[in-house]
């Protein structure tokens, strides 16, 4: 039976994401939880995860329905699940998708698995993006070092306690109007300007990882 270990540099993160652990990412086995509250949430799949489909994570999480943004029609498409155990369609899923779901329930959803083995990295249009915030990117604590990043004009989480997006703008000048901490497999809207990628493919990777997961061996 495979041990949690807990090591002293443990951190509890006030995001509802939990434990940083430092490690050899080859040997990185663990988990994202997400705080999910009855009504609508945003989570990710920051894991390298076995569900092929938004079906099968929904059943996995007990959801009653799931959906993506398409930043292509700068709109949600969702799947529902009918009372006969049905879905009413159908997309695939990756690691690093962040997704919005609906549960009838208070419950924690964990993606679990291995480090995956490159970096997710987004495709962004000029306008409205959801991303996830990498493994390997620790250092976007707040949302406005992440915007920063990306080159945001608008960084936003979705707050499951009042059931609806908070936003921070990027002013003219460069300083931001708001703050809000991030964390790693934080889901998150941005707005952009340009398109673009990021983080650039050329980035993506494994290295210099300071996991917040919690870590198994």
């Amino acid at each position: 039976m495979k041990k949690f270990i807990l090591p002293l540099m443990l951190l509890l993160l006030a995001a509802g994401f939990l434990f940083a652990v430092e490690s050899d990412p080859s040997a990185v086995v663990g988990y994202v939880k997400y705080d999910c509250l009855a009504g609508n949430n945003m989570i990710a799949l920051p894991m390298q995860t076995d569900f092929a489909f938004a079906s099968e994570t929904g059943d996995a999480i007990g959801a009653t329905s799931v959906g993506f943004w398409d930043a292509a029609i700068q709109a949600w498409t969702f799947i529902d699940k009918l009372p006969w155990g049905v879905w009413t369609a159908e997309f695939p899923v990756t690691s690093g998708d962040p997704l919005w779901i609906s549960v009838d329930a208070d419950l924690d959803f964990y993606s679990i698995g291995d480090l995956p083995a490159t970096m997710p990295s987004y495709d962004l249009v000029a306008g409205n993006n959801t991303i996830m915030l990498p493994l390997n990117k620790s250092e976007l604590s707040l949302a406005s070092i992440a915007g920063d990043d990306i080159g945001a004009s608008s960084v936003g989480f979705w707050d499951s306690s009042i059931q609806a997006w908070t936003f921070i703008d990027k002013l003219p000048w460069g300083v931001w109007t708001e703050e809000f901490d991030t964390a790693i497999g934080a889901p998150l809207w941005i707005s952009t300007d340009n398109a673009g990628t990021w983080p650039s493919r050329a980035r993506s990777n494994n290295g210099n990882v300071k996991s917040n997961i919690g870590a198994k061996k």
